[in-house]
């Protein structure tokens, strides 16, 4: 079996000499799981955090760090795919050196039962990176990335509040972050573990 990388989006299976992963649903369609998910045991869980850290790595390194054998390693990423768990691959991105300077998490209000309306509106704005239905004082957290604080302002200001079904927004200016999944930030489990 070739060396293969773990580099694309989606969540087909693995074929010999392949990329682990093809082209995903489009977004908004949630990919079928026909079975109830399994546990995961300390081996899948290794191999989880190890993508994570490098969704590129290849089938004989993920196989070396967890201590299987290659076949096992492409038995397991295939059925962590299958079943759902692994939804596909992608790249971490510096926002800043990208051009998207300025972060910001925005909470919205919004009319109740109008949720999937407001989903669908949200996923069009530019910069949008994340979006949520929350509990607590609002009722959507949305993560923007923007050029700079003007766009910033002209999203919130008009595009976010002219959605009729937004009742009002709060702005959080991110200052700094720390990617978590990033090898170079500290992290307390460094290392690949049997847990």
């Amino acid at each position: 079996m070739a060396d293969e990388q773990m580099a694309g989006a989606g969540s087909a299976p693995v074929t010999p000499g392949a990329a682990v992963g093809a082209p995903a649903a489009p977004a908004g369609v949630p990919e079928p799981v026909s079975a109830p998910p399994r546990p995961l045991d300390p081996i899948d869980r290794s191999i989880l955090r190890l993508l994570q850290s490098d969704g590129r790595a290849s089938i004989r390194s993920v196989a070396e760090q967890v201590h299987v054998s290659r076949a096992n390693a492409y038995a397991r990423i295939n059925r962590l795919i299958d079943d759902g768990v692994i939804r596909g691959f992608t790249a971490r991105v510096d926002h800043e050196r990208a051009g998207q300077g300025a972060s910001a998490y925005i909470t919205l209000k919004i009319v109740q039962n109008s949720w999937r309306t407001v989903r669908e509106q949200l996923r069009e704005l530019p910069g949008a990176a994340h979006i949520a239905l929350v509990s607590g004082d609002f009722d959507v957290l949305l993560l923007v990335h923007t050029p700079d604080n003007r766009t910033l302002r002209e999203l919130v200001l008009t595009r976010l509040q002219a959605i009729p079904e937004v009742l009002s927004t709060h702005t959080l200016l991110v200052f700094e972050e720390t990617d978590l999944l990033d090898p170079a930030a500290p992290r307390a489990h460094a290392a690949l573990t049997e847990e």
